[in-house]
């Protein structure tokens, strides 16, 4: 198949191929991986385990200098990727400022013999951490130094709710739906109960408040307006004095009495007899006429005014002053502004208008918390349900797998035990345990078994669980420890089966499971007095079947190994 086709085919993410320089016994090497199943293989000590190292460096494995190559400055190992649609993981190349190019991801990473260790993300460097982070979405590693995927309770559980699928997952969502509306709920209520006594007297505040605005009912400006108003009145007097001296120069009603008006009419009238020898004269004329006529209004606007000063009486300035003193004290009380004191109104309105803190209130937020409570645990006893059948059928599912793995004394138990405790998940606690033989006491996954062990273990679980999924690659190491002839071969096919749904790695020292591959590298190591090193390539044809004959026999050209050779593949091809 072409270099990404099983990727644009199936939508999987894939390693397409990882490159090492000075790692170990590996001086440099290339190693081009395909879909399905790529088996690694080569004589004990050629650097199997390096290759390994390498795609943990990449993952954020911890970096140990005494790695890099004698001789050398520093190793480095570079990987390449090609992704299916996963938001979250460009999302998280992207924050750490990578770069995903025509869907490839590239991660390196370097180390130096003075122990720093350079790591860099989609072409920008970035800590160490992130590589690990991005790990999780792209690999699985089984192998005796490395923990079990499934040793922690959230991940027992995610895998159980996975096998469970799509029974579950609606089921799920109500859950989540009902779990968070009742928590909302209670988390009302309780805040209600805790400040019901400060709410009750700040509500009974904000009422006298309300009341006491209320009872003077200011106007927008109103304390501005009476200010001016105090002011005039104060000094009425002053001000009528004044007005009724300027009225009399304007227009005076003593007899004889010259002002204004008459002087402006005799002066004018004086130019009116000459006007017609002079036309500036007659300007002039026009303009006396114009300010006698305006003189003339000014001091009919005087005497309106001196009329209304004289009808305000005392009794009106005591009024204004009481009226100031009221606004003021609201001012004082609720202020520092009339502004404020009306965002007081307003508010007090508008919360005792819409708080009830009323004992029937606080009935009815009880009673929409136990429903709520109710909606919840009903959904969480559905997911119990659910998930005590998909327990039995998975332990089942991957008893059956251990026994064609040679372990057939194996058995896997699922424990769904409901604790009546409602969480963001329900209220299940999950387990998975394993009984090594007959009549063992079930252990959890990880104690009382071999490295060979856990990973058929693991291989026996992941077979299940991937049907009809798409996961991360998966890399075995030592799945077949212990292992060998016809178990070797379901051990060969097992792992066939699972890199139908996924991308699978395994390092192997078996014929019988490398003949299952769908594409074989062999590890090959090269040395003479002063130079040792190791390298990487594709066997095919007759060079595959002449590597599977030496991993049978330890010759690789034995004509019965050969001929023995040639069957697994035949046998791999009816599989």
């Amino acid at each position: 198949m072409a270099r990404s086709g099983f990727w644009r085919q199936w939508g999987i993410t894939v390693i397409e191929e990882i490159q090492i320089r000075d790692l170990g016994v590996i001086n440099e090497a290339r190693l081009e991986f395909r879909s399905g199943l790529n088996v690694l293989s080569g004589e004990t000590g050629a650097g199997k385990t390096m290759v390994l190292t390498a795609l943990g460096l990449l993952l954020g494995n911890r970096a140990d200098s005494s790695a890099v190559r004698a001789n050398a400055q520093a190793a480095f190992v570079e990987g390449r990727w090609l992704l299916r649609d996963n938001a979250e993981l460009t999302d998280r190349v992207h924050e750490a400022g990578g770069v995903i190019e025509d869907g490839e991801l590239i991660l390196n990473r370097s180390i130096s013999t003075d122990g720093r260790s350079r790591a860099s993300v989609g072409g920008s460097s970035a800590p160490v951490g992130v590589l690990a982070e991005l790990g999780e979405n792209l690999v699985v590693v089984h192998g005796q130094a490395d923990q079990i995927r499934l040793k922690s309770a959230v991940a027992q559980r995610e895998a159980l709710d996975a096998f469970c699928g799509d029974k579950l997952q609606p089921v799920q969502l109500d859950y989540n739906r009902a779990y968070t509306n009742w928590r909302e709920l209670e988390r009302q209520l309780t805040a209600l109960r805790s400040n019901l006594g400060g709410k009750a007297q700040e509500l009974e505040a904000l009422r006298v408040a309300l009341a006491d605005i209320q009872a003077v009912s200011p106007q927008p400006d109103e304390d501005t307006q009476l200010a001016e108003a105090a002011a005039k009145l104060t000094h009425a007097e002053d001000i009528r004095l004044a007005v009724a001296a300027a009225h009399e120069a304007l227009s005076s009603e003593a007899y004889e009495a010259t002002d204004a008006i008459d002087a402006l009419g005799s002066a004018r009238r004086s130019l009116e007899h000459v006007s017609m020898h002079d036309s500036k004269l007659a300007e002039h004329v026009e303009a006396l006429r114009l300010i006698g006529s305006q003189v003339t209004d000014v001091a009919a606007e005087l005497s309106g005014y001196l009329a209304s000063i004289e009808s305000n009486t005392a009794l009106e300035l005591e009024q204004v002053q009481e009226r100031r003193s009221a606004i003021n004290v609201l001012i004082k009380r609720y202020g520092p502004t009339l502004q404020d004191v009306f965002e007081l109104e307003r508010k007090a309105k508008f919360e005792l208008e819409n708080i009830d803190i009323s004992d029937e209130g606080l009935r009815s937020l009880e009673a929409n918390v136990n429903a709520g409570k109710s909606e919840a645990a009903s959904l969480a006893n559905q997911l119990s349900a659910i998930r005590s059948d998909g327990a039995t059928a998975l332990a089942s599912a991957v008893t059956e797998e251990l026994h064609g793995l040679a372990m057939a004394g194996a058995s896997l138990l699922v424990t769904v035990v409901n604790t009546g405790e409602l969480g963001l998940h329900g209220q299940d606690e999950i387990s998975i345990n394993l009984s090594a033989y007959p009549g063992a006491a079930p252990r959890p996954l990880g104690k009382g078994a071999s490295g060979g062990e856990l990973s058929r273990i693991m291989l026996a679980i992941e077979v299940v669980l991937a049907k009809g999924k798409t996961t991360p690659t998966f890399v075995f190491d030592e799945v077949d420890a212990g292992v060998g002839g016809a178990a070797a071969i379901e051990v060969g096919k097992r792992l066939a089966r699972l890199s139908k749904q996924t991308q699978v790695i395994v390092v192997t020292h078996l014929a019988q499971v490398a003949a299952f591959a769908d594409n074989h590298l062999r590890v090959e190591k090269a040395s003479d007095s002063t130079f040792t090193a190791s390298s990487v390539r594709r066997v095919e044809g007759e060079e595959r079947v002449a590597e599977l004959a030496r991993m049978l026999s330890g010759l690789g050209d034995s004509e019965n190994a050969r001929t023995h050779a040639a069957e697994l593949v035949e046998l791999s091809k009816t599989h």
